[in-house]
């Protein structure tokens, strides 16, 4: 699928699909390395899968996995993936500019 140009991918459920009481960051650091290198930063989007990842996780904590993986990119990276890709392909006006603001919940428009 990612070899097609229109295919995104949405990072997201992540936790879910984990152990409930034992992942680590360590244990998803595999999916979301073969999403960055299959769809590149243009083509990823960022998911909390809220409510549903509080089975596993608190919120911030299933936000966290992937801001902290996000991080090793440059900031334009980031800020593709933590809302602009949204924005840009969805077409909405609000969109998180920094993991502060993805971590709290918080948008600018």
């Amino acid at each position: 699928m990612a070899a097609l140009p229109n295919v995104v991918c949405k990072l997201s459920g992540l936790v879910t699909e984990a152990n409930w009481k034992t992942w680590t960051a360590a244990d998803l650091e595999r999916c979301l390395t073969v999403a960055w290198e299959a769809f590149g930063p243009e083509r990823l989007l960022m998911g909390s899968d809220w409510p549903v990842c509080t089975l596993a996780a608190e919120y911030e904590r299933a936000v966290g996995v992937t801001v902290d993986f996000l991080a090793r990119f440059s900031t334009a990276e980031r800020t593709a993936v933590l809302g602009g890709n949204a924005a840009r392909i969805w077409r909405l006006g609000a969109h998180c500019n920094s993991s502060k603001e993805l971590r709290t919940g918080t948008a600018t428009t």
